[in-house]
């Protein structure tokens, strides 16, 4: 492939892209058994935010009277149960888009909202080889979405040059503001708003599998964010 002009680092949501959605599920099942309803604007406020601000905004969406510790305490024993019968498991073609990402040249880091050591460690340990030797993990919990935070203060780039994946329509709603590259792998479970709001930011490059994030893709972004035509005209 030609050699890229813009992009230097390719960032990779973990929870959703590389690994099996087991967040998103159990936040519905949350919601309804405690009485709430699940709309765009819940999973908006509770997906994808810090663990205290989805634990707030949980109770806020079933009226609990509970405090955001406790909510999202109980929340993650709720996952708990669910993960016994649906484990943490890679995505199919995961290691192929990996393989894909590395070849580009560009530095690849994954992402989450969780610690190295449960997230990355754990669940994609094996596959370390195609990430950054020295940064191949950033937790974001405490900064999310961490856009702003991963290419400028971790990696000390500009935000043209860095390409996030991600599952979730608010960090594609803060690439776009901050001139980053976004594509979109949009959470497709039925209770799930992600693609109509993608859609709504005007993401250009969605999809469904992730093996069609590729060195095709990844240098088309490149041609975009380069020419400044990435987000042009999305408003």
């Amino acid at each position: 492939m030609t050699a890229l002009r813009t992009i230097r680092l390719i960032a990779i949501d973990s929870d959703g892209v590389l690994l099996n959605d087991t967040y998103s599920p159990v936040i519905e099942r949350f919601v309804t058994k405690h009485g709430g309803t699940y709309t765009a604007e819940v999973e908006r406020g509770v997906w994808g935010s810090p663990q205290l601000a989805a634990g707030q905004n949980m109770a806020l969406a079933c009226r609990l009277p509970w405090s955001a510790k406790d909510t999202i305490a109980a929340f993650f024993r709720e996952r708990d149960e669910y993960l016994k019968d649906h484990p943490v498991e890679v995505l199919p073609g995961a290691e192929e888009m990996l393989a894909a990402l590395h070849a580009t040249g560009a530095r690849l880091t994954c992402y989450g909202g969780r610690h190295r050591e449960y997230t990355f460690d754990t669940h994609l340990g094996h596959l370390a080889h195609y990430f950054d030797a020295e940064i191949p993990y950033v937790d974001v919990n405490d900064v999310r979405p961490g856009v702003k935070e991963i290419v400028r203060d971790v990696f000390g780039l500009q935000y043209h040059q860095a390409l996030f994946i991600d599952d979730i329509n608010r960090v594609a709603e803060v690439c776009k503001a901050l001139g980053t590259g976004f594509a979109g792998v949009p959470a497709g479970l039925p209770h799930n708003f992600q693609r109509a709001e993608m859609e709504r930011t005007g993401v250009r490059h969605t999809v469904q599998d992730i093996r069609r994030i590729d060195q095709n893709l990844v240098q088309k972004i490149d041609e975009e964010l380069a020419a400044g035509t990435h987000w042009q005209g999305l408003d």
